[in-house]
């Protein structure tokens, strides 16, 4: 289990051309819940307008028979969110509708844009109306300009404008349109059913769930236009000299282990980052334990390596929630508790392996070795499967504030003391990196680097569009 301070972005599910597309599309959310647990929501379309029902809540809170009835079509998006940018409020559920000059339009987003605040202000200046605090509104007013709308391709145009992370989701009544940034920060992928029905998702576990058949990755800078037609792709955005962005936490936490994410199993990924942990910090001990759940497949690799025994210190209610997405820190804090219990009788009197995903504050990881403590363990060794995080993330990973980061102003020794452990050893940063396939320049590694794949002249915390102003972190 990750450390309570990180929470993420957000789900995408579409599909286009099946009788049960609102079904499916649930569905859809349902596998990709992981990903945002704050609200859902599905618009859906007959050929001529557009159909919504979002709420606050889990996808199975939010949608039930009839309001799935209600919005049957043969075309779908849903979304389920966690805010990265703008409140947990009704008004900012995606997918977002609106209709402007040339019509309805909804859209879903998953990502971060980091200049939305510079956008929404221009255009409140000379008098346009917001109805969330949602950065992804800020892509509507763009579609909505007049300028903008009479250009070639006015959606090339307008993402050309967007500088940050986004996926997104776009259906109007005659078409479903999926994008991918030029760097690719966020993963979006493309699948077909047995009746040949267009899917898209953030996670091929999606497709998993409805019998659908992965095809590939929607690449960086890509448009993909589904209609009765087809699947038409076409190219956006400049030239990035071979430079990508994919985030490596999705392989590291994010992803459901089922999924294939950047063009790889997530699970393997991660029992990789275990066994180069064994090479990098091999220790005696007598059990490998994960703390959960994310840290179980990359203790599976420590075990494995290692050839010391892989054992369970915790038992796990899944009942609780993930807590790191959890709107408030009471209601983190508390999820923690109840989510964890340690097996006294299996950790008394041992030397112990820990192995954690990634430590961010530090509070969450440091209760769970004091619970092993109590337990009776005799000693204690953690192993992160992530190099020290210690820059901001502007992306879409909701810890903006670099002071908030355990390792930012804590060198390792000194985390050590802090957490109650005998020894520590975080992954090296190439050490990660020789655990997946894609090019170290196709990563986004920033939160360790510091190396941001893009200039960030204008830092926001999540609440600065409802406040109205910036607030630089300093």
């Amino acid at each position: 289990m990750q450390d309570s301070s990180i929470r993420h972005h957000c789900g995408l599910f579409g599909i286009w051309g099946h009788d049960e597309a609102v079904p499916l599309t649930h569905l859809g959310l349902y596998a990709q819940q992981h990903r945002g647990q704050e609200s859902a929501g599905i618009v859906s379309t007959n050929g001529e307008y557009l159909l919504r029902h979002a709420g606050l809540g889990l996808v199975n809170e939010v949608f039930d028979r009839k309001s799935l009835e209600q919005i049957r079509g043969r075309v779908a998006i849903g979304h389920c969110r966690y805010s990265t940018t703008g409140a947990c409020t009704e008004s900012n559920t995606q997918p977002l509708l609106f209709s402007f000059a040339s019509g309805q339009v909804a859209i879903a987003h998953n990502g971060n844009l980091i200049n939305a605040a510079l956008l929404r202000r221009n255009y409140e200046e000379v008098g346009h109306i917001f109805q969330t605090t949602s950065d992804t509104e800020v892509i509507i007013h763009l579609l909505a300009k007049p300028t903008h709308r009479d250009k070639d391709q006015p959606l090339n145009h307008v993402l050309n404008h967007l500088q940050g992370a986004y996926s997104l989701l776009l259906l109007f009544p005659d078409r479903m349109v999926a994008v991918r940034d030029p760097l690719g920060f966020r993963p979006l992928c493309l699948g077909t059913t047995e009746c040949g029905a267009t899917v898209v998702a953030s996670e091929t576990k999606a497709f998993d769930m409805i019998g659908a058949k992965y095809v590939r990755e929607i690449e960086p800078g890509e448009i993909v236009t589904i209609t009765d037609e087809g699947v038409v792709s076409r190219r956006f955005g400049g030239d990035t000299g071979g430079r990508g962005a994919a985030c490596i936490f999705e392989q590291i936490y994010f992803a459901d282990p089922a999924s294939l994410v950047f063009g790889e199993n997530v699970h393997l990924v991660r029992v990789a980052m275990g066994r180069r942990l064994v090479k990098e910090a091999p220790v005696d001990a007598d059990l490998v334990v994960p703390i959960p759940n994310c840290g179980q497949c990359a203790a599976g690799g420590y075990a494995q390596e290692s050839k010391i025994p892989y054992g369970r210190a915790f038992t796990t209610s899944y009942y609780t929630g993930r807590s790191f997405i959890m709107p408030t820190q009471a209601d983190r804090d508390l999820a923690v508790k109840m989510k964890l219990t340690v097996i006294k009788e299996a950790v008394a009197g041992k030397r112990l392996i820990v192995v954690e995903d990634s430590v961010v504050r530090g509070t969450t990881t440091r209760g769970k070795i004091g619970a092993l403590r109590d337990a009776g363990a005799k000693e204690i060794h953690l192993r992160v499967a992530s190099p020290p995080i210690r820059h901001a993330c502007y992306f879409g990973i909701d810890f903006p504030n670099p002071k908030e980061l355990i390792a930012n102003t804590r060198s390792v020794d000194e985390i050590r003391d802090f957490l109650g452990v005998d020894s520590l050893h975080y992954i090296s940063h190439e050490g990660m990196l020789s655990c997946v396939k894609m090019a170290r320049e196709k990563y986004c590694t920033a939160c360790f680097s510091g190396d941001y794949p893009m200039d960030v002249k204008e830092p926001v915390e999540k609440f600065a569009l409802e406040r109205g102003q910036l607030r630089m972190f300093t």
